[in-house]
């Protein structure tokens, strides 16, 4: 079962600097990796001088992701977007883009310094961050006759639980529900219990 997971609040980023290279560390909250890549753009129209601009993502909850990847756009293998990916897995942040600018300074860094320099960025980053909390929903839908609607209705509406859509049968009411995940198993057995087991789950 999906678990609640943290995200940023709000966008944030950091400047860091090894052996005279910069590398400018861009972290976004983001619902879909498409989103993200947005963002990616727009650093490098902002950034078109710099060596490099890496990336990497997680969606979902970072302990089973729906979906990760990272790129180290010319650096040497596994030592920029890997480095950034596994930063975000290891601080347990999900639903985030995030993006290093490299602007080369002259020396070069080595493997080990690139991997260590790409991943501080990305630390000091969230380091500076804001969090909150993501519980992941589900659709639930539910039919019931026609006189229980509104107590189904009450019920729900103190219970964190939004009303999508409601269509209207021949001979009962179904409503289509956003639920958190976690709700969802102790909401049925309420329900069932509010109305004395007279609900379908569909």
């Amino acid at each position: 079962m999906a678990n609640a997971f943290q995200t940023l609040s709000q966008p944030t980023h950091f400047l860091y600097e090894e052996k005279r290279s910069r590398f400018l560390a861009f972290i976004w909250p983001v619902a879909t990796k498409e989103e993200g890549f947005v963002y990616f753009e727009s650093v490098k129209r902002e950034h078109p001088d710099a060596r490099h601009h890496c990336w990497a993502y997680v969606i979902g909850d970072p302990e089973q992701a729906l979906a990760a990847g990272f790129h180290d756009d010319g650096e040497p293998g596994g030592t920029a977007g890997k480095p950034m990916l596994n930063v975000l897995m290891q601080r347990k942040v999900g639903n985030v883009f995030a993006v290093v600018v490299r602007y080369f300074g002259g020396i070069k860094l080595g493997a080990g310094g690139l991997t260590r320099a790409y991943g501080q960025a990305v630390s000091r980053a969230l380091d500076a961050a804001e969090f909150k909390w993501i519980t992941p929903r589900q659709q639930l839908t539910l039919e019931a006759d026609f006189s229980l609607e509104q107590k189904i209705r009450n019920f729900l509406q103190h219970e964190d639980v939004a009303i999508k859509e409601v269509r209207y049968e021949e001979l009962c009411v179904t409503l289509v529900c956003d639920c958190p995940v976690d709700r969802i198993t102790p909401l049925k057995a309420l329900l069932q219990e509010q109305t004395s087991g007279r609900i379908r789950f569909v």
